[in-house]
């Protein structure tokens, strides 16, 4: 019998990882500080309160990871990286915080509930959160291409700093007030809130994004940081005063609902932007021979890429794994063409060359026979 086409790809080569990952030394870092401040739980919660407050942060969690996947199912960044902004958030930047509010404590003997809530918090918690973008960004700059991937790691810090804060409110909740206020701060902040510090920190690496894009210096990243950092810290305060002086769920579906879809609105356009960028670059691509226009509306538009996993399904075998890999190298190349037109990726000529030879490949694999 003849034999079936091969079930995968012969051995391809891979764009460079370097200027694209953070090293592990860094996660070795963030263990340590995960240890002491597991142990910072247990003592000031209890184990048993401790638990159940991670199980329940798990939820929202989970609700803000799904909506940050379905943002950045374009052109997903490196799984290191997301692993980093999430551990930034729910280890350093809390870590760091509680730090931080301690010595302000210690110093100034700060005791108004008010005002560590709604000027105190905002300030400390969106800087350390903002730090961990910025670093992000100095660290692995070749997979931060713009607006769309700095709302992608801020809102993935603000989601880990959401997650280890929660388990603190959902154990105090349980200890104060038994399982009735535990319900209702799980209510308020897992399921009414859940992407309230993922939107915060989300200004700071949309602000850092359009730096990015325009290859911009560490210092104008760092500047333009700042002036999100402060929308970020407005944001959270004017969260955090609702809940403190005013009424919280007028302002909130009068107020924070609104803001919220305006902040859907405006992912779904630069997203748009995102995929006006990716054809015009593949289109140059197909101006040289390499991609048919034909294949440049498949690869480029989210109607297209449906058209085209439901017809690979249909091949021989159910090739849509393949088209998949037809897709996201296309992508990963339009985002170094960018790059390299904007002077900002000294290694996309190398990532270039081992894209071409992959997207070639993927193709010939798709149409065998």
């Amino acid at each position: 019998m003849a034999p079936a086409p091969a079930p995968s790809l012969p051995a391809l080569p891979v764009p460079t990882r370097k200027g694209r990952t953070v090293s592990l030394w860094l996660f070795g870092v963030l263990g340590f500080l995960l240890i002491a401040l597991v142990g910072y739980f247990v003592w000031a919660l209890g184990s048993v309160a401790s638990i159940v407050g991670l199980v329940l942060a798990l939820i929202p969690l989970t609700i803000v990871f799904l909506g940050v996947r379905l943002i950045d199912r374009w052109e997903p960044e490196p799984k290191r990286l997301i692993a980093f902004a999430i551990a930034w958030g729910a280890v350093a930047a809390v870590g760091l915080t509680l730090l931080v509010d301690t010595a302000l404590t210690l110093l100034f003997d700060i005791r108004s509930e008010e005002f560590s809530a709604v000027v105190q918090a905002p300030i400390v918690e969106e800087f350390w959160k903002g730090l961990g973008v910025f670093l992000i960004f100095l660290l692995a700059r070749r997979a931060f291409d713009g607006p769309v991937d700095g709302i992608v790691y801020g809102a993935l810090v603000g989601a880990g700093f959401a997650f280890t804060e929660n388990i603190q409110y959902f154990g105090l909740s349980l200890i104060e007030g038994g399982g009735e206020q535990l319900t209702v701060t799980f209510v308020v902040r897992g399921l009414l809130s859940p992407f309230a510090h993922a939107m915060f920190t989300a200004m700071t690496g949309f602000a850092i994004g359009l730096v990015a894009r325009r290859h911009g210096s560490a210092g104008s990243a760092f500047g333009a940081g700042a002036v999100g950092l402060i929308g970020a810290i407005l944001l959270h305060a004017l969260w955090n005063g609702s809940a403190t002086f005013a009424d919280f769920f007028g302002l909130y579906f009068t107020l924070q609902v609104p803001l919220f879809v305006g902040f859907i609105l405006g992912i779904v356009a630069l997203r748009r932007e995102e995929a006006r960028l990716t054809r015009a670059r593949l289109s140059d691509y197909a101006a040289a021979g390499w991609f048919t226009p034909e294949e440049v509306t498949m690869l480029a538009t989210p109607a297209g890429r449906k058209v085209g996993l439901a017809w690979a399904a249909q091949l021989r075998g159910d090739r849509r794994r393949l088209m998949r890999a037809f897709i996201k190298d296309a992508t990963e190349l339009a985002s170094v063409r960018q790059r390299a037109i904007t002077g900002r990726d000294p290694l996309a000529v190398d990532d270039e060359r081992a894209l071409l030879i992959r997207t070639r490949a993927t193709r010939a694999a798709l149409l065998a026979y």
